[in-house]
This record gives structure tokens, sequence and C-alpha cells, in this order.
């Protein structure tokens, strides 16, 4: 080619050396003239070289000159552009995918937060259409625990769909029976680590419902968020975990709720009793929790499907012996088999297994205080539900106790640095009014000397 590039030192200014080329065209054709850049023409910077260069190739016409194809192009042109364009189009993109997984990440949590509520809600209120035509809260907790057994497959139909590294259903439940020990799970392991939680969560369940026997589902759903205040003590007193003035203001106002909700009925009848099963089930459900935590507490998603389906596997075989015993002292009486409601069952017990997996996969795949945030709304739609479809008429205790109630529960989500962060919000407040206030009087000032200089009172320095 026709150019060639000397190395530009700092300082210096680059030159183009063109060099004639042979006379390879025939005697009756003129050669082309040489174009000389003198040094009194204009120069070109470091990024115009290569234009000037591709101008004098297509006026000399000398061969294979391919537009956009000069030496400085060859040479420079991709460490160039490898250098501004790539790396600022690299943060740039880095920044949009950023902000696109934080939007979809919020806006999957809504929905997560309305398919919790929903479904917590569907439940309750399926709870009380059962209970018209079958009135055995015992098997009907013990039909839907049953239904646990299913997380595992679901979680494993998952895993299928959504990695590319198969596994087959035997190796993937001994990967997560590692939550059980090194050894996998055994049947001592089985029952020990099993047993407590599967008695806890039908106590739950139990007390759950025979509180919705008694009280509404708005009261109940109520009385249920106090198991955030419950495992909040039982971590500061168990766990050692930090201790926030905030949440023990939060507990305080539970505790209170649940005494004017007792109140609101003068301290008898089926309303205190509702009110003490509604608090019960909120107990046995933070220790359930809060053990939950102590001994899983670092269980990844497989092992805890893995723990709820085996939680299935104890009820269906060691606690089927309860229902039995209930039918036969006379204490539950459930009837044939063709004059049990299936559907409501059925139904009642697909609810309940959604809002379990959406809970336990919603605080893996979104923020936690989501998930907490869902089971809160189940306050206002089971209130929702009871005004329009059953006409109840809420005192204003009732409504008063709800309030401090979910009050007091959005205290405990409050972050453990809210405090600090909260300062520091005030403070940068404080920062940017005391920046306003000097650019202010900074304007004035020199409004001040302007108008001054407009009047002749500006003082003329000597010399």
């Amino acid at each position: 080619f026709l150019s060639e590039f000397a190395p530009v030192s700092d300082g210096e200014q680059p030159c183009i050396q063109l060099e004639p080329l042979k006379n390879t065209h025939s005697p009756c054709k003129p050669t082309p003239s040489r174009t000389v850049l003198a040094e009194g023409s204009p120069k070109a910077t470091a990024n115009g070289v290569h234009d000037i260069e591709d101008r004098i190739l297509r006026i000399t016409g000398y061969y294979g000159y391919n537009p956009g194809y000069s030496s400085h192009r060859r040479e420079d042109g991709l460490d160039s552009r490898a250098e501004t364009p790539g790396s600022e189009t690299s943060s740039e993109t880095r920044s949009f995918h950023t902000c696109a997984n934080t939007v979809l990440k919020v806006l999957g949590g809504l929905l997560m937060v309305l398919c919790i509520s929903s479904s917590w809600v569907g439940t309750t209120q399926v709870v009380k259409l059962t209970f018209q035509s079958f009135s055995c809260p015992f098997f009907i907790s013990w039909f839907s625990s049953n239904w646990n057994i299913l997380i595992f497959p679901i979680y494993y139909s998952g895993h299928v769909f959504t990695t590319r590294e198969k596994q087959t259903p035997i190796q993937k439940f001994r990967e997560c029976s590692r939550l059980f020990g090194e050894d996998g799970m055994t049947l001592k392991l089985f029952i020990k680590r099993t047993a407590p939680f599967s008695i806890l969560w039908t106590l739950t369940n139990y007390l759950y419902l025979l509180a919705l026997k008694k009280l509404t589902s708005t009261d109940v759903s109520a009385l249920y968020c106090c198991h955030k205040a419950f495992v909040f003590l039982l971590s500061w007193i168990v766990l050692k975990d930090r201790f926030m003035g905030v949440r023990i203001v939060a507990a305080i106002m539970a505790i209170t709720g649940i005494v004017m909700m007792a109140y609101a009925d003068g301290f008898h009848g089926d309303s205190f009793v509702g009110v003490a099963l509604a608090v019960g089930s909120a107990s046995t459900s933070a220790l359930y929790k809060v053990l939950f935590k102590m001994f899983l507490g670092s269980a990844n998603l497989g092992e805890v499907a893995h723990f709820l389906s085996t939680m299935g596997f104890f009820n269906l075989i060691f606690i089927s012996c309860v229902p039995l015993i209930l039918y036969f002292t006379r204490i539950e009486h459930l009837g044939s088999l063709s004059s049990m409601p299936w559907g409501y069952l059925c139904g009642l017990a697909g609810l309940w297994l959604v809002f379990n997996i959406l809970v336990h996969v919603g605080v893996v795949l979104t923020y936690p205080i989501l998930i907490s945030i869902g089971t809160l709304l189940s306050v206002p739609g089971n209130a929702a539900v009871d005004v329009l479809k059953h006409e109840v008429i809420f005192s204003v205790v009732r409504l008063a106790a709800t309030c401090i109630i979910c009050l007091g529960f959005l205290l405990l989500l409050l972050p453990e640095e809210w405090d600090s962060v909260t300062l520091q919000f005030f403070a940068n407040i404080a920062d940017k009014k005391s920046e306003e206030q000097g650019e202010e009087l900074t304007e004035s000032s020199v409004n001040t000397r302007s108008r001054s200089r407009a009047n002749g009172t500006v003082s003329i320095p000597l010399a």
C-alpha cells in the first residue's frame, strides 16, 4: 500500500509520507499525479488521519483501493474502537441488565404478593364453606397436610425443565437428603428430625381451623399475624438475635390487639375461646419457624422441598391414627365416603399446597419482606369477603384491634439498620437544604453587587 505511519512521539503531529508507485500503466495513459501535503496545509488530528488518507487514495485512484480500508484502519482502528465505544457500551449494557433484573424481581415480587394473599384468603373462605356441611377440623388438617408429599415431585419437575444437567429422581432425592446428615436419611433421623416439626405443623393448622369455627375469617387472619411478634421474641431469647426497641413496641402492640379482640365480647363465650385458639395457632407457628431457622436455616430450595414432602409422609404414616381415634370416640363424625364434600376438601388442600409452595419458593425468588406483606394483605381480603358476602358488621373495638395488630406487623418488617438509614436520610436532606440556602445567599449577594454597580457606587481600586 501507499502510506506508512511513523511512530508518533508525545507532542509531535502525525505526518503522512506518500511514496510513488512504479509505472505500471500503459504508455498511452497518463500517470496519476502525486499529491503532497505541504507543511502549511491543514494537519489532521489523530482521529482524522484515516479520513484524509481515504480521500487521497480515492482522488489519486491507485490500485486496490477499497473505501474505508486505509492503513490507519488496518493498524489502529480496532484498538481505538475497543478502547472508547466498547467500554462505554459494556458499562451501559451492564447497568441496563441490572435495572432490568431489579424491575423484573420487583414485579415478580408484587405478583407473588397477590398470589400469596389470594391463596390464603381462598383457603380461609373455603374452610368456612366446608364447615357448613362437614365439621371435622382435624380430619381437614390431616387431609391437607398429606398433600405436602407432592412438593418434592413439583420441585423436581421444575428442576428438569430449568436445568441442563439432568438428574434422576433418586439422585436428586439423595442429594437433598444431605439435610439430615452426611450419611443421608435414616429411619432414626427421619423420626428425630421430622416428628417435632410435623407435630407443630399439625397443631398450627388444627388450632387455626378450630378458631375459624368460633370467629370470623378477618379476626382469625388478623390474630394469626401476631406470629411475627412471637417469632421476634423467641428469636431474641433462643437465637440471641439483635435487640431492637421498635420490635419490642410492635410486640406490645400485637399483645394489645389480642387483649382488645378478646375484650370485644366481654371475655366470655365463643369469642374468648376463638381468640385463645388463634393465638395458640400463631404461637405454634412461631415456634415452628424458629426451630426451622435453628436447625435448617441454611437449607436450599431443594432441601426445603424434600423436608416438606418428608413431613407429608410422616403425617400420612404416623398421624393417621389420630383421625381414626377421633372417629371411633365420636369426637369427629366423618360419615360415609360418598357423603363427604370431596370437592371442598380437595380445593382446600390444593389452595393450602399452593400457599406453602409460594411462601417457601418466594423467599428464594424475591424479597422475603414481600412474602410477609402477602400474608398481611389477607386481613383486608378476608374483611372484604366477610362484608360483601357474609354481611358481617365489625365493632369499633374489633376494627381498632385489627389495625393495631397490622401496624405492629408492619413495624416488625423494618430492617435491622433502619435507624441508621433513617438518620442518614435526614442528614442528607439537611445537607441539601444548607447547600440550597448557601446558593441563595450567593445569588442574593451577586444581585446586590450588580445593583450597586448600576447605581455607580462601586469603588475603583487605585493603581
